[in-house]
């Protein structure tokens, strides 16, 4: 692991550790997300003021709840969320959720790319794949030089984010006559208090299934539980209201729809840039980490790789591929949901990697997460919230009656970081 300061193969050490702030920055970055501003768009123009903010609050206080749960679980250990898959899904089971993260995070990087392209071409005129050329480029350089990285940038960005988008979301709130006009607001098609539920959380769950690849260079397990509350109740709420707020004051959700139609081309094109190379970054660096899980090479010349692939490929993605990546990204969340039951299970054996043993694959977790999807889609509720609890549960239940009928095989870590 020479060289590999993602620690993409193994925990990260208590030297590479960071603190609160810069792991604060990080969470932030990931958590203002242009989707996440589309979504406040829709919710806006759909519910009341009253069941706006409700909706909002309890979403992100799901999504904190699950997300807190995998970066304690990161912090602790110091662990990817592909290496942390090994314990619940085996060694080369664990090639499963590595794909299916890595892969849609591929993807979802190349329709970053082009929803950064198209919306400047259409400002600018210029070229679109110029723009996305030297977009995806810059964007896959700083994420070869990894975590310290993506601390820089996300330092440069929230604030950014923050200060211009909340200056535009006042300006838009003014041409309403004032918080009062947003208050009073009533839509004209509503939308059910359920349905609003179901698109907070689901709009950031399947990233957030990422979490403990960002806070496992935390120094204290609890600090890891603190951002990233913080991350969803500040970060992602603030998004949401972003995208309320533009909506309802120009129909545009994007903060930087809304500033350009509010003439503010130059900030627009900054703040466009900005979020969505935070997030991508983010992307670009955990499909790495698993992909490096499956080939055993150093994540950050995966991650560029990785980034090249999404850049050559941006409109094609943005084109065609959108509907397959949400599909995709439905298998996501009974992951971290198995994750988090087999660390409450068997909290002991997390602590000390380097003497673990791994199933080759554990059936159990494979079926889990089978069955997690089938009730995301079946049952009534909150869908990305049943295939969390239907993984994990029934992960739980399969994996003790295998065991009880048969000694599985054991693999040690000494093959796995050669696998």
């Amino acid at each position: 692991m020479a060289g590999d300061n993602n620690y993409s193969l193994g925990p990260v050490p208590q030297s590479a550790r960071k603190g609160i702030l810069s792991l604060t920055m990080v969470m932030l970055g990931l958590t203002f997300f242009s989707a996440s501003m589309w979504t406040g768009g829709t919710l806006g123009t759909g519910l009341s003021f009253n069941d706006f903010i409700l909706a909002v609050l309890i979403g992100n206080l799901i999504l904190g709840i699950y997300t807190s749960f995998l970066g304690y679980i990161g912090a602790q250990s110091g662990l990817s969320t592909h290496l942390l898959a090994r314990y619940s899904f085996g060694l080369k089971g664990s090639w499963l959720p590595s794909l299916l993260l890595g892969g849609t995070q591929v993807g979802w990087f190349g329709v970053g790319v082009a929803m950064f392209a198209i919306p400047v071409h259409k400002a600018t005129g210029i070229d679109t794949n110029l723009l996305i050329l030297i977009s995806g480029l810059l964007m896959t350089a700083t994420v070869y030089f990894g975590i310290a990285a993506i601390m820089i940038l996300s330092a440069i960005a929230v604030p950014a984010i923050a200060l211009f988008g909340g200056f535009s979301v006042l300006q838009a709130v003014d041409s309403m006559d004032g918080i009062d006009g947003l208050v009073a607001f009533t839509p004209e098609e509503p939308m059910a208090f359920s349905t609003a539920l179901v698109l907070v959380v689901g709009s950031f769950i399947s990233a957030g299934t990422l979490t403990a690849d960002f806070v496992r260079f935390g120094k204290k397990p609890m600090n890891a539980v603190f951002v990233t509350m913080f991350a969803f109740f500040i970060g992602n709420s603030l998004m949401f209201i972003f995208g309320a707020a533009g909506a309802a004051a120009t129909g545009q959700a994007d903060i930087s729809e809304v500033m350009i139609a509010q003439g503010l081309l130059i900030p627009a094109i900054i703040i466009l840039g900005l979020n969505i190379w935070t997030t991508n970054d983010n992307a670009l660096y955990a499909s790495g980490l698993g992909f490096s899980n499956i080939t055993g090479l150093p994540s950050k010349y995966l991650s560029v790789f990785n980034g090249i692939i999404g850049t050559l490929c941006a409109l094609w993605l943005y084109n065609n591929f959108v509907g397959w990546l949400t599909f995709l990204s439905a298998a996501i969340p009974p992951i971290g949901g198995i994750i988090i039951a087999d660390f409450l299970r068997n909290r002991e054996k997390y602590k000390d990697f380097a003497n673990a043993k791994f199933d080759t694959v554990n059936w159990a977790a494979i079926l889990g997460v089978a069955i997690g999807v089938a009730a995301g889609h079946l049952l009534p509720g909150i869908v990305p919230i049943n295939a969390v609890l239907a993984g994990a549960l029934s992960y739980l239940v399969i994996d003790s009656l295998i065991k009880r009928k048969t000694v599985p095989s054991k693999s040690t870590c000494k093959n796995a970081t050669n696998a």
